[in-house]
């Protein structure tokens, strides 16, 4: 079935918002990270020096790339230890911020929970409303939004500077970074996001649950809490983790279709203007607009494989007499899983933008896609979440794709490639394949050592049946979104158990800080190096010709990667549906 008229007017209205939001926020973040005057200085500019002067910070001391590591990680360690030791005495945090009296969160949960917030993925091996205590979504939780938000978009940051800077050392300061996105980005445009969806209804309170009486005579407790400002950084920081079990699905955390748009927006806002700080920083915006239109275009194919596979529907369903044709009465086509208050366009739009930003907030579930669809989620989270990127996550790993793609050019054309006319020699392109090496490692290494204990099967929730294509499919997905920073899941495996909380705990730890080490270390090799003059034998790379090159190593690196795992599940699992067979 082709793209309908009314989903292809609201992916393109979609995108024009994205566009037209791109430069404005490019701006600002430039602004911020030069430390330059913006509307907000009057204000914060004080506690940003106040935070300074008490922790003893010298915001004028920049560090070398490994001082900057180092710091990632020790801020990062020192938080998860944090958050577990909240998690692990929430039962004593009193009637105000633990109301209903919730236990302790058990030892591995507990792990695999603060790894999960601590690196960004946000995957959720437990039912919110019923696991946590207030104080530990709110203090621990929602704490971890803002501040592993705030160290990727550092990351990103200083791999920028080592791209821009010529014959320097140092790559910023780490803190002074966390810092002045904490403040001048992440909390004030969350205070305001989080009073517009009370405004539109999300609730956001300290109430007990609520018991009502339903129309069969039965009880149902209702559960309260402070959601609405879980909901905006969970999304604007692209970490996914919701407040309730069934996450954007939920109407307390999601109301109506205004909520829904402004939850898409805020996960792909922030990821677009940062393409644009970066051609803004290295003095040539079409650089910046080059990687922008690579992602647009990797998003656009997305979708247009995505919801044509769910409008087309399950045709096992048609061979037994089920109608999904769309009509003025029924959606019609593959609404499985699917948010019945938006259809199949925002549903699909949402799922392809969480995967494609590293954010993991889903409003259906993965696991009710067609093979087809569902294919396309797990390779946006495999290829990085490059298009329009996480918050940082996806530059760095664009970055990382696009000098690859230089070095590629210039062996083609037989010279020493240049990157925004820094040569790339072996240093530089040794980390940047070093960082490409870590996620297939982890991803097919933990899938291939899952499907052969035992322990790693049992988590297959539909028992004997989901032992084929589609349970390597649930396997290959958990670790592709743990090793991401994703956080979204198939919902076909049960990650609650000793095994998977370890794995998927120790898969988001080196997914998120091994891949970071050798990105910082380029920036620091490629920050000592002077700017050459462009040649008759440069290859350019703010034109269509690069674009072209960007997608094709991005899609031939993926190909070449996965396709053979892909092939065993997705690929093969939509083969059998085509024929009419099950496995």
């Amino acid at each position: 079935m082709p793209v309908t008229l009314n989903s292809a007017l609201q992916v393109l209205i979609f995108l024009v918002i994205v566009l037209l939001l791109t430069r404005p926020v490019g701006l600002y973040l430039y602004k911020v990270f030069n430390g330059e005057r913006t509307w907000l200085s009057p204000v914060f500019v004080p506690v940003e020096r106040l935070f300074y002067r008490l922790s003893g910070i010298d915001p004028e001391e920049e560090q070398k790339w490994l001082v900057y590591a180092v710091s990632v990680l020790v801020f990062s360690l020192v938080g998860m230890l944090l958050l577990y030791l909240i998690e692990r005495t929430q039962q004593w945090h009193g009637p105000l911020f633990n109301p209903q009296g919730i236990p302790n969160v058990e030892l591995q949960l507990a792990f695999n929970t603060a790894s999960s917030f601590t690196t960004n993925t946000n995957w959720q091996n437990y039912a919110g409303e019923t696991t946590m205590s207030y104080l530990t979504q709110m203090a621990g939780l929602a704490f971890h939004q803002f501040v592993s938000a705030a160290a990727g978009i550092a990351l990103a940051v200083a791999l920028v500077r080592g791209l821009a800077r010529r014959s320097a050392q140092a790559l910023g300061n780490f803190w002074v970074d966390l810092v002045r996105c904490t403040l001048y980005i992440l909390l004030p445009v969350c205070l305001v996001g989080a009073l517009i969806f009370v405004s539109q209804g999300m609730i956001q309170n300290f109430n007990p649950y609520t018991v009502v009486h339903t129309l069969n005579g039965q009880t149902q407790m209702i559960a309260q809490g402070p959601v609405a400002s879980m909901e905006i950084i969970k999304d604007l920081g692209t970490n996914g983790g919701g407040f309730f079990n069934v996450n954007a699905s939920h109407p307390f955390e999601n109301p109506n279709a205004f909520t829904a748009m402004l939850i898409i927006l805020c996960e792909i806002t922030l990821g677009a203007g940062l393409f644009y700080m970066f051609g803004k920083w290295v003095g040539n915006t079409k650089q910046g607009w080059v990687l922008w239109i690579a992602s647009a275009i990797l998003f656009v194919i997305g979708l247009a494989v995505v919801i044509p596979a769910e409008q087309t529907g399950n045709p096992l369903l048609t061979k037994v007499g089920a109608n999904q044709v769309v009509s003025d009465t029924q959606a019609g086509g593959n609404m499985e899983g699917k948010e019945v208050r938006y259809g199949i366009t925002v549903s699909s739009l949402q799922e392809v933008t969480t995967t494609a930003t590293s954010t993991g907030t889903v409003m259906s579930f993965h696991d009710s896609y067609t093979p087809l669809g569902g294919l396309v989620l797990i390779t946006n989270i495999a290829l990085g979440e490059i298009i329009f990127g996480g918050v940082g996550a996806g530059l760095y790993s664009m970055l990382m794709f696009a000098i690859i793609a230089v070095f590629i050019a210039g062996l083609m054309v037989g010279r020493t490639p240049e990157y925004l006319g820094k040569k790339i020699e072996r240093k530089e392109i040794m980390m940047a394949v070093l960082a490409l090496l870590v996620s297939p490692l982890v991803i097919l290494g933990f899938t291939a050592v899952a499907i052969a204990l035992p322990q790693g099967l049992a988590g297959l929730t539909t028992g004997a049946g989901n032992l084929g294509p589609h349970g390597l499919t649930d396997v290959l997905y958990a670790f592709t979104s743990a090793n991401g920073n994703n956080g979204s899941a198939f919902a076909g495996l049960n990650g609650n158990t000793p095994y998977y909380n370890w794995t998927l705990g120790f898969a988001m730890l080196i997914g998120r800080f091994v891949e970071v080490i050798p990105l910082l270390a380029l920036g620091g090799a490629i920050v000592k190096k002077r700017v050459v003059p462009a040649g008759l034998g440069t290859f350019p790379t703010t034109g269509p010709l690069f674009v072209a090159l960007l997608i094709g190593v991005i899609l031939i690196v993926g190909a070449l990667t996965y396709f053979p795992a892909y092939s065993l599940g997705p690929i093969v699992e939509q083969l059998l549906m085509q024929a009419g067979r099950t496995f």
